[in-house]
């Protein structure tokens, strides 16, 4: 090699050498980062990545399970209706009432899954993309994310929070996993369409029907159900009232997108949707609360319904029952008649309450008012009265049993005494037509010997000796008690207990007589209406029906056994028939102009001192008690009532039989009759009939030497047929003996109402 190609061969080397130093300094960084980036390494470590997320992701699964139902998703309101379905009030802070989704019609179901997850019924319950740009969103603090399937949304709104956190997201997707698996797409679409929120504090589909459409969701159109299903997406900005013209632009978008959704998935026709209008809903309406008589009602359905869960091992105590009402989700239907029940409180208002001027006497501010009234044939309480509003007057008086139910106990003595077929002192039977002795504080006998009682008469009068009938229309004191003692008064109590009383704490003394124990306006209706339903037993009965989701408490039937004789229930009715026509109700009662010919049975009842005044009556087919109760205002201890309302004393015949007719002839419908098996009593008397003469004329009566004279015409068993009863005036056709004046009617013998001018202060006032 020549010394040329030596020296080049150098340089090549020399040239190729110093690369090699710099490539040796640039390729061993090169290859490091290559050798830590690898492709190998990055697949791998992704696919550990993803190993790693599916065992945390499998924990998660293994560890979180299905929780129970938040309080706040399950929390319901009661809803109580009227006997025709009318609803008549919502108690509960949440305004909800699960359906089952068998009452939801199928299309209307159909709007829900078409507006929000229409691969509802073929998914596995979550939207994974959906899911995963919510993390990310929710990571990169945008938010909350739309995306999630019907399934999710139930999770989020039944079993977590609204919370928009990465562990309620990670949750919900392995609970919506879990709940795909382990229940039925209708159980989640049911419990999705009862928890979502629409808006109008409406929470569940039922009360969103009824918040926007008036009606239950069972009625639902697929146009309504398709502006319900919109309305989630927004509630507030969606709701047509209050929506703004972009708002109502975008509902009506949502509606068509529904209903466009539907028609592509073949779950509507083509034509069915181009028929179909926009569903303007009502205006808002305030939820129905618990004013005015209401608040009574709802608290003595709930009292009602808790005694019948405990009575069926439902509940297991009064405070568990309590429990389980409070709780919610109960749909309480009342026998309450919505007509009756304004009919009644009408009454009240009109014959009592705008009478009373606490500023001009104060002792008006201290009178009560309560009534029930029911029907005989069915047990159904139709109408009550608890007081002047529930927010002013928390005590129901229509059910409060701590003021004397006075003369309106009477029948009671005389029902025992004909069950008993009881006699008199001297052996005689006891009837409508016996002789007593009427002379006021006459002391009462048994077997000779004084028993230490002597009861004074109303105004102290002596009626000398009387028929039963007559000691009944005067309302005698001195007759019944002898009465009572003659038939036994375990025996009286024993009746009483039958008929509807409670006994429990009843003395059998003779001072109950008197109708000195306690009794509220609705049992007293109940023992009248034994009476009326020919003593068959009548519990009245507020509750018609209740239901909480698929069960259904049965009440019990408010009719039951014979609880006395038939012929002796008819006696004591016909009896009460000379009450209202010949005796202390005739003033409020037999003349009221819109009586029309009506036959009525009833009876009036005034307590000592006047604390208590009562009308109990009945046609055939309504019963109603009407009591009136002196209560301070401020220490609501019992007090008279002398002067209230401009009279100088509260009697049974006058504001409370005065409510009692402008109520009952107001709702009474057809003139009806007693279909009564007796022959005693004042129904079946010889009737009178107006002569072509104008004159009165008058078959006698049995015993006619021993009847205290009347001051009206005596009782007709029903209308003429050949021709009308006179019409009342102010003077109608009558006997009138100078002794007992037209413009005085008869006092109510210290347990009942009379009509002239009293001195409130008088003996025989108290019993």
């Amino acid at each position: 090699m020549g010394r040329a190609e030596e020296r080049r061969a150098r340089q090549r080397g020399g040239r190729r050498a110093a690369p090699k130093r710099r490539r040796s300094s640039g390729a061993a960084g090169k290859s490091g980062i290559r050798r830590l980036f690898t492709f190998k390494k990055i697949l791998g470590t992704f696919f550990g990545l993803c190993l790693l997320g599916m065992g945390a992701f499998i924990v998660l699964y293994m560890v979180i399970d299905i929780p129970e139902g938040n309080a706040d998703a399950k929390r319901q309101s009661n809803i109580y209706k009227y006997s025709d379905g009318a609803i008549m009030a919502r108690d509960g802070k949440v305004n909800r009432e699960v359906v089952d989704l068998s009452r939801v019609p199928k299309d209307v179901r159909l709007t829900f899954v078409a507006a929000e997850n229409k691969t509802f019924y073929k998914d596995a319950g979550v939207d994974l993309k959906g899911t995963a740009r919510g993390l990310f969103n929710t990571l990169a603090g945008r938010g909350a994310q739309g995306g999630s399937t019907i399934t999710q949304q139930y999770v989020k709104n039944y079993y977590l929070t609204q919370e928009q956190t990465v562990s309620r997201k990670l949750k919900e997707l392995v609970i919506s996993l879990k709940l795909d698996r382990e229940k039925s797409k209708d159980y989640i679409l049911a419990g999705y369409i009862n928890t979502s929120y629409y808006g109008r504090n409406a929470y569940g589909i039922q009360a969103a029907a009824q918040a926007y459409y008036r009606t239950d969701a069972e009625n639902l159109t697929v146009a309504q159900g398709a502006y319900l299903a919109a309305l989630l997406q927004a509630p507030s900005q969606y709701d047509w009232a209050v929506a703004s013209e972009t708002g109502k632009k975008l509902v009506q978008a949502r509606w068509n997108y529904v209903l466009k959704n539907m028609v592509e998935e073949g779950w509507l026709s083509q034509s069915e949707r181009d028929s179909m209008k926009f569903p303007v809903p009502k205006e808002p309406k305030p939820a129905p609360g618990m004013e005015g008589q209401k608040g009574y009602l709802v608290n003595a359905a709930n009292a009602a319904l808790e005694r019948q869960l405990v009575a069926e091992g439902i509940a297991g105590s009064t405070k568990e029952a309590e429990a389980l009402v409070n709780a919610g989700g109960w749909t309480i239907t009342l026998n309450i008649d919505k007509k009756k029940q304004a009919a009644l409180e009408k009454s009240v208002r009109q014959q009592l309450t705008s009478k009373l001027d606490p500023e001009k006497r104060e002792v008006d501010r201290d009178v009560q008012a309560g009534a029930a009234s029911v029907n005989p044939k069915t047990g159904a309480v139709v109408a009550m009265y608890g007081g002047v509003d529930y927010f002013k007057h928390y005590t129901n008086n229509a059910t409060r049993s701590d003021y004397q139910p006075a003369s309106t106990f009477k029948p009671v003595i005389l029902a025992a005494a004909l069950e008993e077929q009881a006699e008199t002192q001297d052996g005689k039977p006891i009837t409508a037509n016996t002789i007593y002795d009427g002379t006021s504080k006459r002391q009462v006998v048994d077997n000779g010997s004084k028993v230490g009682f002597a009861p004074e008469n109303e105004d102290d009068e002596d009626y000398g000796k009387i028929t039963v009938q007559t000691a009944m229309n005067k309302s005698v004191n001195s007759v019944f008690a002898q009465m009572g003692v003659d038939v036994g008064m375990s025996k009286v109590v024993e009746v009483a207990g039958k008929l509807g009383m409670d006994t429990e704490n009843m003395e059998a003394v003779p001072a109950q007589t008197l109708g000195s124990m306690g009794a509220s306006p609705l049992e007293m209706a109940g023992v009248y209406a034994t009476l009326a339903n020919h003593g068959k037993k009548v519990t009245p009965a507020l509750v018609k029906s209740a239901e909480h989701l698929n069960k259904t408490v049965t009440m019990p039937d408010p009719v039951g056994e014979q609880a006395i004789g038939r012929e002796a229930a008819d006696s004591v009715t016909s009896v009460l028939t000379g009450v209202v026509d010949d005796g202390t109700a005739q003033a409020s009662v037999r003349n009221n102009p819109k009586r029309d010919g009506q036959q009525v049975a009833g009876k009036t009842g005034t307590s000592d001192n006047n604390k208590s005044a009562w009308f109990t009556g009945y046609t055939p087919n309504l019963v109603t008690s009407v009591g009136l109760f002196g209560e301070d205002d401020k220490t609501h201890a019992q007090v008279p009532m002398y002067k209230a309302g401009g009279e100088p004393r509260v009697n049974g015949g006058g504001f409370p039989a005065q409510i009692w007719a402008a109520y009952t002839f107001g709702v009474m419908g057809d003139v009806t009759k007693f279909d009564l098996e007796t022959q005693q009593g004042a129904a079946v008397q010889p009737t009178w009939t107006p002569t072509p003469t104008k004159e009165p004329t008058r078959e006698p009566t049995q015993e006619p030497t021993t009847k205290e004279p009347s001051s009206s015409p005596p009782p007709t068993s029903e209308k003429p047929s050949s021709s009308p009863p006179p019409t009342p005036t102010t003077s109608p056709p009558t006997f009138t003996p100078p002794t007992a004046p037209e413009t005085t009617p008869p006092a109510d013998g210290g347990g009942g109402g009379g009509g002239g001018p009293i001195d409130p202060i008088q003996p025989g006032d108290e019993e």
